[in-house]
């Protein structure tokens, strides 16, 4: 069971919208959500077939939609999308960051090379991003709007999420500093911790990992609180609006989107 689609509000009339790891799960939730409320979007991704594919599915609504490629552990790389995107569509208004890499690994078992991945992309990959993207807003003395994707694991997590965890952890540090220091320049810089979400990448991970088998994701969600799994286009739903005007001046906030209170005890 999933929930319901996004709806169309045109929250994002006439903005441009960057969206790293725009290509499949919670990232392609986020692209489609964005075009739907008005925005012309860039998406990023590894894959040129896949990449062009989402974005001609994107551009099926009359709305635009480009595919830039972009690994996100590679900071030349992402440099050259939001030059990139500046190029194709002359600014960038909003850049929701959803790239991101879920490996596991231990304290005891991760190497030096896995800590690495995982700073490269879950956390180097969106300061740089973000760098970039500001600079723009900077340069054309405008303001604007990003969202940074973590995790509820950045709390402390698995101990089989140990590089990850370190590397969402850093992406909150990150994301409270870079909102602090441009206030005044009207960005707007927040992030959401997502739970445990129905996308193809955690299905590949549990099946990868865990040994999960078909309809997993349903006896997984018949032990949760809402009796099912979080579904990405509702947590489209919060990006777009926290990318939206409708947020208001909130900055600053990392939104906990989860069916589990951190701290909280039966």
């Amino acid at each position: 069971m999933t929930g319901p689609r996004g709806l169309s509000d045109d929250l994002l009339q006439d903005r441009v919208v960057l969206v790293s790891g725009g290509t499949g799960g919670l990232g392609a939730a986020v692209a489609e959500a964005a075009v739907r409320n008005g925005a012309t979007v860039v998406v990023t991704g590894r894959r040129t077939d896949v990449g062009e594919a989402a974005a001609a599915r994107l551009r099926e609504t009359g709305d635009t939609a480009y595919f830039v490629r972009c690994d996100v552990g590679d900071v030349d790389q992402v440099r050259a999308a939001v030059d990139r995107t500046v190029e194709l569509c002359g600014r960038v208004d909003g850049l929701a960051s959803c790239a991101g890499l879920t490996t596991r690994g231990t304290l005891l078992d991760t190497t030096p090379e896995l800590l690495d991945q995982h700073l490269a992309v879950n956390a180097k990959g969106p300061f740089f991003l973000m760098q970039a993207v500001v600079r723009d807003m900077l340069r054309r003395g405008a303001g604007g709007s990003i969202v940074n994707v973590i995790s509820m694991s950045a709390h402390g997590g698995q101990p089989y999420l140990a590089p990850y965890v370190t590397a969402k952890a850093a992406l909150i540090g990150l994301t409270r500093n870079a909102a602090h220091a441009h206030r005044f320049d009207r960005i707007r810089i927040n992030g959401v911790n997502i739970g445990w979400t129905d996308t193809e990448g955690e299905d590949e991970t549990q099946r990868r990992f865990h040994g999960a088998e078909d309809g997993w994701q349903e006896r997984a969600g018949a032990g949760l609180p809402m009796g099912r799994l979080g579904a990405p286009d509702e947590i489209a739903n919060l990006v777009v609006f926290l990318l939206s005007d409708r947020s208001g001046v909130v900055t600053g906030s990392v939104i906990d989107w989860d069916q589990a209170v951190p701290g909280a005890y039966d």
